[in-house]
């Protein structure tokens, strides 16, 4: 469960949720399930795209402050880089998130057959001939 509060903690169990996701399409068993899953892609990524320009945004208030130490006084530009990378990686991910939604809006248009039953009829108990 998220926290809503610990940013480490909520990072880390979306990174294992994303890990556990692409385990679980590496084999596609129902694909009406293909549609949900690209919507929660899509909002998944435009919540990633808001994080990063939030902890960017926080590089461009706080990053050339006091607060801030600079362990290597050859880097005192780290902060500008760091928000100008994650801004930029943020509206990566919102173009991104349009070609998900572009994806998502198509296979709304596709209707799968249902799977084919491998199983046996009912009504015998036994396999072979009856006299």
């Amino acid at each position: 469960m998220p926290t809503y509060e610990v940013p480490t903690v909520d990072a880390e169990e979306a990174a294992q949720a994303l890990r556990g996701l692409a385990h679980a399409t590496r084999r596609i068993e129902d694909p009406s399930q293909i549609y949900g899953v690209l919507g929660s892609l899509s909002r998944a990524t435009a919540s990633l795209s808001q994080s990063l320009h939030q902890l960017g945004s926080y590089h461009d208030k706080h990053g050339a402050r006091a607060e801030a130490t600079i362990v290597d006084p050859k880097q005192t530009g780290a902060a500008y880089r760091v928000s100008w990378d994650l801004h930029r990686a943020g509206e990566m991910l919102a173009s991104i998130q349009k070609s998900i939604d572009s994806a998502h809006q198509s296979e709304a248009t596709i209707i799968y057959q249902e799977p084919v039953s491998t199983s046996r009829p009912t009504g015998r108990s036994h396999d072979g001939l009856s006299l």
